[in-house]
């Protein structure tokens, strides 16, 4: 009788790869998440709150407090496990590759370093259907290009509904842009996880090569890569723009009907982050300009004065003339400082009504 060989049945993957980004009220928000999870919950979950490059990260230590799962900063290098909540550590970004994390201090993105972008780029660049993105309360958009990307290499887009949000600017920017495939509250969030991590992942869509370079090109230049030499020119739309923290050429980036920008040395922006850069810039340059008139108009007087002692009021006269018209040319670049409005997603957020 002829024998036939045993099938062994290849499990299929499921969705075991979760990213989390949040900002203002966050640590609330995670807070409120975590303790909800169960002690077995079958995923890593990995996390980038923002927060200052010089500022010391309790958010482990605390997250640990209310939560049974292992609750550490991640380690570069480190294999990643199930039940284990990692978070990105101050002034580095957090990157996910061949089955463990990676922590590195690439350029920065919209600004922040980690980014939450950068981890859900790497995410889904990586594990595809395997990742569930998740956007909490927040300012601004960081996450918005990474949840698109997530979602367009197969893996899910979940978002806090915005109205059950402390900050609700991130999560709004990110339904602007992303389809999300469930949009809850953060009670209802991780009951919601432990059902997702139970399904199976489906397969890869298809993604064209020219997106999957672009990925790999902008993982690499998380990894502290070099944008100029890996080509990040090459790949978009160069720009007559420059960056405002490097003055680099700046390339346009399309992904759906999101704009962004990335500059020849690395650092990245979305419209909204990249508005609020360049007229922080400009008041920059505001203040100088009133510093120097007020200055002029310092010199001014002390001439007149100068030149009253003197007994020439004839010179006098005129030092005085040339001071009050300086003193309200500073005055008007006082008035349009203070009028100067920040053109950044928050304003743009506010004029819709929200």
């Amino acid at each position: 009788m002829a024998t036939h060989p045993t099938r062994t049945r290849v499990a299929k993957p499921h969705r075991d790869i979760i990213v989390i980004g949040a900002s203002a009220g966050g640590v609330t928000a995670l807070l409120a998440l975590v303790e909800t999870l169960p002690a077995d919950f079958p995923a890593p979950i990995f996390i980038v709150q923002h927060i200052g490059a010089d500022s010391k990260s309790v958010l482990p230590e605390v997250l640990g407090r209310v939560t049974p799962l292992t609750v550490k900063h991640a380690v570069d290098g480190e294999a990643f496990a199930a039940g284990t909540i990692y978070v990105a550590p101050p002034d580095h970004h957090m990157l996910l590759e061949d089955e463990k994390v990676l922590v590195k201090r690439g350029p920065k993105e919209n600004r922040f370093r980690p980014s939450i972008d950068a981890l859900f780029r790497s995410a889904g660049y990586g594990y595809g259907p395997r990742v569930i993105g998740v956007v909490l309360t927040g300012y601004l958009d960081d996450g918005t290009s990474g949840l698109w990307s997530v979602q367009r290499l197969g893996g899910l887009a979940v978002v806090q509904d915005p109205r059950d949000a402390q900050s609700p600017a991130m999560p709004a920017n990110a339904l602007e842009f992303v389809t999300a495939d469930h949009i809850v509250p953060l009670a209802q969030l991780g009951s919601l996880l432990v059902q997702l991590t139970a399904e199976p992942a489906p397969k890869k869509p298809r993604v064209t090569k020219a997106e999957l370079d672009l990925l790999g090109l902008e993982l690499a230049i998380a990894k502290a890569g070099n944008a100029f030499s890996l080509g990040v020119i090459d790949h978009g739309q160069l720009t007559s723009f420059t960056c405002p923290e490097c003055h680099g050429a700046l390339t346009q980036l399309i992904e759906g009907q999101l704009l962004r920008y990335r500059c020849h040395t690395g650092h990245a922006y979305t419209v909204s982050a990249l508005l609020g850069e360049v007229t922080q810039s400009v008041e920059g340059f505001l203040y100088q300009a009133m510093r120097g008139m007020e200055e002029t108009h310092m010199l001014l007087r002390t001439l007149e004065k100068h030149f009253v002692q003197a007994k020439q009021p004839a010179v006098a006269d005129l030092f005085r003339r040339k001071a009050e018209e300086s003193g309200a040319q500073a005055r008007q670049m006082h008035e349009a400082i203070l009028t100067h409005d920040s053109l950044s997603g928050d304003l743009q957020f506010q004029q819709k009504g929200h």
